[in-house]
């Protein structure tokens, strides 16, 4: 008989083993849980502590009075400081004069290039004068014939008048011909006049200029008519020098620029492209008798040497005018004056190096200098770099080889991600190269390695 295992059994042996494989994997994931929550406890608690740490360092670096902050300091300085009143311009000529022709006819000859600088009566361009030639000689002919005429009435009225004197003549007679001498006289200063109109009319025809200056574009060629309502004229001449700048100023200023103007002549200042370089220096010759109303500004002009063609016509420049100097002024460098809630103050060395904020009056600053009203004296010595660390009644040291960093004008090459390995590489082929072009004697490059000498 064979022997039939009980199948619940079986059963029941399977389900206590899943059990036992379920309750041990149970045990090993909280085992890990736990492992991973005491690490974490343990890298927290570290990094609690470092923190803590540089915490109480960087407060007690702060604190401590016997820390010294490194700065730079600067001692104030009596100059004589100029004020002055910014502004924007327009160059403009000093003086522009479009030429025109004043008679009518063909234009024969230009004689002048586009461009050029000419001076006062220059011969720019002729017209035909054939025409105003004639009128001039007939003009001149006239006359003489009117004179011709005159002379022969003056000796008949002497010789009216001696027979009239003697009674052989009537004196009508003397008398008629006295007024026709008055007649024929009025009527040589008429031909002398027509004479000289004609000579203006032939001179026209020479186009002379009428200042110095420097010519613009030709309007006109040769061979063309020209006529006197021709609008564009013949060409433009600008005086370039001196030249002039118009700009504005608020109107608030206007009592300001007017007492100083009252004293003598006001200096104006040019600044170039770069808004620093001052390329001319001139002085004011008017100041506009109205404000405009619709940006509030008054307009002021400046006349300039221009010696060396540094303004042109049209450009538009940063201007300056100067109205006053403060005669001996307290100065400290801009970097010096701080501002906080309560306004304008200086960080100031005392003893043992110790410094202590104080309030200060600012008069006026640039980039460079502030001058300082009150709040100190020459004889103190104020911060000017090193103010990240700095409070009240911290002590200092002032640093003497202090450099500013240097910009770095080439930027570094960028390494693209993975390929780091690939720029080394071709650094160090580089420098193989410049190695390979040394005399003989050096290693050589030959191939993809360095090969010794023989």
């Amino acid at each position: 008989m064979l022997f039939k295992p009980d199948l619940n059994e079986k059963a029941k042996g399977l389900n206590k083993a899943a059990g036992e494989g379920v309750a041990r994997v149970a045990s090993g994931a909280r085992r890990r849980t736990v492992s991973i929550a005491v690490w974490l406890l343990i890298i927290g608690g570290l990094c609690y502590l470092g923190w803590t740490y540089f915490k109480k360092t960087e407060t007690a670096t702060r604190t401590r009075p016997d820390l010294a902050i490194p700065v730079l300091a600067a001692t104030p300085r009596i100059e004589d400081v100029p004020v002055y009143l910014d502004g924007v311009g327009t160059v403009r000529a000093l003086n522009n004069v479009t030429i025109r022709a004043q008679v009518s006819g063909k234009l024969l000859s230009v004689n002048f290039k586009e461009g050029q600088d000419v001076k006062k009566g220059d011969v720019l361009a002729e017209i035909d004068p054939v025409i105003y030639q004639a009128q001039y000689d007939q003009a001149v002919a006239k006359k003489a014939q009117d004179e011709a005429t005159l002379a022969n009435a003056r000796m008949d009225l002497v010789r009216y008048q001696q027979l009239a004197t003697a009674k052989a003549g009537s004196a009508q007679q003397a008398d008629t011909q006295k007024a026709l001498v008055a007649q024929l006289e009025a009527l040589v200063k008429s031909d002398q006049a027509v004479i000289d109109n004609a000579q203006a009319t032939l001179g026209y025809t020479k186009i002379v200029a009428p200042l110095s200056g420097r010519a613009g574009l030709r309007q006109v060629d040769q061979g063309n008519i020209v006529q006197m309502s021709d609008a564009t004229g013949v060409v433009v001449i600008t005086q370039l020098q001196p030249i002039a700048i118009q700009f504005s100023l608020p109107q608030q200023q206007i009592f300001r620029v007017n007492a100083a103007s009252a004293k003598g002549a006001l200096t104006v200042d040019a600044f170039g492209n770069d808004g620093r370089t001052v390329v001319d220096t001139g002085r004011v010759t008017g100041i506009d008798n109205q404000v405009d109303q619709t940006t509030g500004t008054v307009k002021v002009k400046g006349e300039f040497p221009n010696a060396n063609f540094q303004l042109w016509p049209g450009q538009f420049v940063n201007v300056r005018l100067k109205v006053q100097t403060l005669d001996k002024a307290i100065v400290v460098p801009t970097a010096a004056v701080q501002r906080g809630p309560a306004g304008t103050f200086v960080y100031v060395i005392g003893q043992n190096n110790i410094v202590s904020a104080r309030p200060v009056t600012v008069t006026q600053q640039n980039e460079t200098i502030a001058v300082i009203a009150s709040g100190i004296t020459v004889a103190e010595q104020v911060v000017t770099t090193g103010f990240a660390n700095l409070s009240e009644g911290a002590r200092v040291a002032i640093s003497t080889d202090y450099q500013a960093p240097t910009p770095d004008l080439a930027p570094r090459k960028q390494q693209r991600p993975g390929g780091g390995d690939k720029g080394q590489r071709s650094e160090r082929r580089d420098g193989q190269k410049e190695q390979g072009a040394a005399p003989q004697g050096g290693q050589q490059q030959t191939g993809g390695g360095a090969k010794a000498p023989q």
